[in-house]
């Protein structure tokens, strides 16, 4: 490609906030439930780039299709692949459309298809447009794809009020919050330079083991998942287990798993030398546990996104009360998940609390 940005390039990214602020000057768009993708280009060559930097071409030729039909012949975009079910946004019927088999891929593209919602602009003709402002790349993207059929662009608004009504509304549509991104900020590849405000607070966990369910034979019934985070060394820590499964559930999945029971232990992040360096293990003697409680170790190939409430200890930190199970995350690398993703509680001031001024701490 020939283009002034080349695949693989890192999306922008966002920190989670609890509440859409009025006091900051953003541009805000809604929060669309799909695959991260930016969109590639260039004549006949069209890429599809997931958020972990790899090709979504082979399954959703559909888009690649309609990109190549509608867009100009050399542009970059970033956006959200999306699909529509009974009128709302489906993820899970999105996220079947990851399958390894040419033939099923086809028909889900005649049966599901995606469609693509663009939010910015990164490039066009031989510009780059990172380092202009968010609403210099909006305006560009609304003179480029206004009335192009086909490719959707997403509402934004810079009026905090509105933001706040499009987050109790659309949610009804199947849209899962709202984004903020500075106004008059550049685009920042890998960063969390935007917020996200969500309507429950969620994390995508490493899918790192298992527990079989007491009184029952190993192998045929899960208890729970084990799940993992990495810090910014790479290292994998234990922050919880999600397991609030129906009993069909617990079955299905000690079948769906079992292909990833490791096999060799000491390959494995919390087993064998790795137990050693310091990182928050499973299943550990500690002051509520006097033997260790065992489990099976999968190798770390599947991605879980959990709803969790709290989060507890000093880093790494631990989720305080179970979190539930959410949905499988097939769009997400195991190494993208990461501590920098969740909640960072605000810190107070404890003399100042104790006098009842409650203020950040400096």
């Amino acid at each position: 490609m020939a283009l002034p940005l080349t695949p693989p390039v890192q999306p922008m990214l966002a920190n989670s906030v609890d509440r859409i602020p009025a006091d900051k000057d953003l541009v805000f768009e809604p929060k669309w439930d799909g695959f991260r993708c930016l969109v590639f280009r260039d004549g006949d060559e069209v890429v599809l780039q997931s958020r972990s930097g790899k090709p979504l071409n082979r399954y959703f030729p559909e888009v690649v299709e309609t990109m190549r039909a509608a867009l100009p012949d050399r542009v970059v975009l970033d956006g959200e692949l999306v699909v529509a079910k009974a009128g709302r946004l489906d993820f899970d019927t999105l996220s079947d459309r990851i399958h390894p088999a040419a033939s099923r891929v086809a028909l889900l593209a005649e049966q599901t298809p995606a469609s693509y919602v663009a939010f910015d602009l990164l490039a066009t003709g031989d510009r780059a447009l990172l380092g202009e402002p968010a609403v210099a790349r909006r305006a560009a993207l609304l003179d480029l794809l206004t009335g192009v059929e086909d490719v959707r662009i997403t509402p934004a608004t810079t009026d905090v009020d509105l933001a706040m009504e499009w987050f109790e509304l659309f949610e009804g549509a199947g849209l899962d919050g709202v984004m903020g991104k500075p106004a008059n900020g550049v685009y920042t590849p890998g960063k969390r330079t935007m917020i996200k405000v969500k309507h429950a607070r969620t994390a995508d966990c490493v899918v790192a083991g298992l527990r079989w369910h007491l009184n029952t034979e190993p192998g045929t019934t899960v208890g729970s998942l084990l799940l993992g985070l990495h810090d910014d060394a790479g290292v994998l820590h234990h922050v919880g287990v999600v397991g609030s499964f129906p009993t069909a559930r617990r079955r299905a999945l000690a079948t769906e798993l079992a292909p990833l029971i490791e096999q060799d232990p000491e390959d494995h992040p919390w087993l064998g030398e790795h137990a050693q360096d310091g990182r928050r293990l499973p299943g550990s003697v500690n002051r509520w546990r006097a033997g260790e409680q065992p489990w099976v170790p999968l190798r770390c190939e599947r991605v879980v996104e959990v709803a969790y409430t709290q989060t507890e200890g000093q880093a790494p930190a631990r989720f305080r009360h179970n979190p539930q199970f959410g949905r499988w995350r097939p769009d997400r690398e195991p190494e993208s998940c990461r501590y920098d993703q969740l909640d960072q509680p605000a810190r107070y001031d404890l003399a100042a609390v104790l006098r009842g001024e409650v203020r950040p701490a400096t």
